[in-house]
């Protein structure tokens, strides 16, 4: 079962309307200070958030880290993070207090209820392919009353009033800027190109001392995978719906027959909030899981990959900077197309040839590892796709993330810009 969707997350949203405006309240009498942040981040300790956490204690500034859960306040101590409960009063408090309040998914990253009037840094987790926010029929849609346009046009003021408050959000690059202005209705100075904090960890360091260290961090979860080309099938997130990609007895076993004739592992990584069962039918070393829970976050694992399976996720921007050669498996293209929708034309990132069902994928990923004309121009595409959506490649993207907050801080402290 899915974990999350649109419908069920709005209805939740209607419903806390009451503590939304107690919220409010709250902000409107309770100062903020200069130099408090407070950072949080779905998936747990990872993401762009842990690297401007990074930056900003370099920097001085001695962030407070809102955790969901025991898993992510041991992994947190583990890292020197000082943390509270984003559900505590003193979470509350710490955000009504906080001048930067950073995200990368949602106001939920952190206490929701207390974030009006903070500057927001909203890292976001991944250029979207995809459409979201505004530009998504999806993000509008309310498990109650799912046919009333009076609900959804509530949701729409609603939505509008929270992107409103986001005071920055970094883009790669100019034509991901304009997505991300789109999608959040924000203007353009709100959105700086300074490139994803998430992605500095694929650049620096020589190639090599990044797949060595992406080798090592997936043997560490996932056991010993020897000298063994390394697939990660990753699907993007279906607002709760199951995977359709999801193989059948025989596709399974086309799957493990070439793993084992190319010496290869299938590292399986469902959406953290999506839904599908990967469970191959015979018991086999060749298909092991990497899920969230194991691995928060997987960008610094992408140099350890030969290919990258994936249909519309992010991710395959990520892998582009390796570059990582990449097979598109998307069986409900058109459907998707047409229910959620595409930034410019879904072939235009994927190719005119990409895999409708695991028979055609297999064959693609069989190429991929064995030919190496194949696998040169599925490496020359990739790194066509990183030209047109990254603009930095030099593992400073954090730093300039942090110096724009700083620049941001100060023309709101004196609007002429004056030191």
């Amino acid at each position: 079962m899915a974990s999350f969707s649109f419908g069920a997350g709005n209805a939740r949203k209607l419903a806390a309307i009451p503590l939304y405006a107690a919220g409010m309240l709250l902000t409107l009498v309770v100062p903020r200070t200069r130099d408090r942040w407070v950072v949080g981040c779905a998936v747990g300790i990872a993401d762009g958030a842990l690297a401007l956490w990074e930056t900003a204690k370099a920097h001085g500034v001695d962030p407070v880290w809102l955790v969901a859960d025991d898993a992510q306040e041991r992994e947190a101590r583990r890292r020197g993070i000082r943390t509270l409960r984003k559900s505590s009063v003193r979470a509350l408090w710490a955000t009504a207090r906080a001048r930067v309040v950073v995200v990368t998914h949602g106001f939920g990253d952190v206490n929701r209820y207390a974030v009006r009037g903070a500057f927001i840094v909203q890292l976001w987790h991944g250029i979207p392919l995809k459409r979201i926010g505004l530009d998504s029929p999806e993000t509008l849609r309310s498990g109650f009353l799912p046919n009333s346009r009076l609900v959804r046009r509530l949701l729409g003021v609603m939505y509008r009033g929270a992107t409103s408050r986001i005071s920055l959000i970094p883009a790669a690059s100019h034509l991901v800027r304009g997505r991300l202005e789109s999608a959040f209705s924000l203007p353009t100075e709100r959105v700086p190109v300074t490139g994803e904090p998430r992605n500095d960890v694929l650049s620096r360091g020589t190639a090599e001392e990044r797949r060595t260290r992406a080798r090592t961090m997936v043997e560490d979860v996932v056991g010993p995978v020897g000298d063994a080309r390394l697939v990660l099938y990753a699907p993007t997130w279906r607002d709760g719906a199951a995977d359709p990609a999801v193989p059948d007895g025989a596709q399974w076993d086309r799957i493990i027959d070439m793993l084992e004739r190319t010496d290869a592992v299938l590292l399986v990584r469902s959406h953290p909030l999506g839904a599908g069962e990967y469970r191959p039918p015979r018991t086999t070393s060749r298909v092991r899981g990497i899920g969230s829970d194991l691995v928060p976050d997987i960008t610094p694992a992408l140099p350890a990959l030969d290919v990258l399976v994936t249909d519309y996720s992010s991710l395959a921007f990520d892998a582009a900077l390796v570059p990582v050669p990449t097979v598109f498996l998307a069986p409900d293209a058109g459907e998707y197309a047409q229910t959620r929708g595409f930034y410019g034309r879904y072939e235009d990132v994927a190719g005119p040839a990409w895999a409708t069902d695991w028979t055609e994928a297999v064959a693609q990923i069989g190429a991929t590892l064995t030919d190496p004309v194949i696998r040169e121009s599925r490496v020359r595409r990739a790194g066509a796709l990183s030209r047109r959506v990254h603009a930095f490649r030099d593992g400073r993207n954090t730093e300039r993330v942090y110096r724009a907050i700083e620049a941001a801080l100060r023309r709101h402290q004196d609007p002429k810009g004056r030191p």
